[in-house]
């Protein structure tokens, strides 16, 4: 599988290019590209929402997708029209043109850094026929459990999130044509954690498609 178009600026600050272009937690974005059709945001932590780099990929027809529980933060220090904003709660499904958007829990199950309760996101994109899943901070639990997806992007630095060994079970048992493992190597997570992850998952299925870009 192509995924040339996906690329991984740091942590989960993610791109990918096909009918859209759509970003992920832009975050320590250098170039100023202005070509963001859709901003996704999975929470409001400082790497994960980072305006600076929104100013660099947003432009006048930008929409931004982000948790409902961010509202007043994101009107607010964003920098896009909140009629160009898409205020979102877990589990819902919404469509922005030919994309379509469904929205899954992501959250910590013992960890106090991201509680199920302020209801931050991972998303599922549909775009030119491939299912998309961005995880956003998350450990393993029974609500990331049920997706399904073509090509899944979660994180494995470990700490406040799943870690590498735990992302490579929960990948072997989703089964997606392929993975990208992002959130290591820079504020949480050795570098090398991307080949072990590949390794660990290799071992289990060497059916499933691993990507490094980290």
């Amino acid at each position: 599988m192509d995924l040339s178009h996906i690329a991984v600026n740091t942590q989960s600050s993610i791109r990918i290019e096909g009918s859209e272009i759509l970003y992920f937690d832009p975050f320590q974005v250098e170039e100023a590209l202005h070509d963001a059709d859709i901003i996704f945001i999975t929470h409001e932590h400082y790497d994960h929402f980072e305006p600076d780099s929104i100013a660099k990929v947003k432009n006048e027809n930008t929409f931004l997708a982000a948790p409902e529980s961010m509202k007043e933060k994101v009107i607010s220090e964003s920098g896009i029209a909140p009629d160009r904003c898409l205020f979102c709660e877990p589990d819902e499904i919404h469509k922005l043109g030919d994309i379509v958007i469904k929205t899954i829990p992501a959250y910590n199950k013992l960890k106090p850094f991201h509680t199920k309760g302020k209801k931050w996101l991972g998303y599922i994109v549909d775009m030119n026929g491939i299912r998309y899943y961005v995880a956003g901070d998350t450990d393993v639990n029974e609500d990331i459990r049920k997706v399904q997806c073509d090509v899944a992007m979660v994180p494995i630095g470990g700490f406040y999130t799943m870690d590498r060994k735990q992302a490579a079970d929960y990948i072997a048992a989703m089964k997606p044509k392929a993975v990208i493992p992002t959130h290591y190597g820079d504020i949480v997570g050795k570098k090398t954690d991307g080949i072990d992850f590949k390794n660990d998952l290799e071992e289990m299925d060497r059916e499933i498609q691993v990507e490094l870009r980290l």
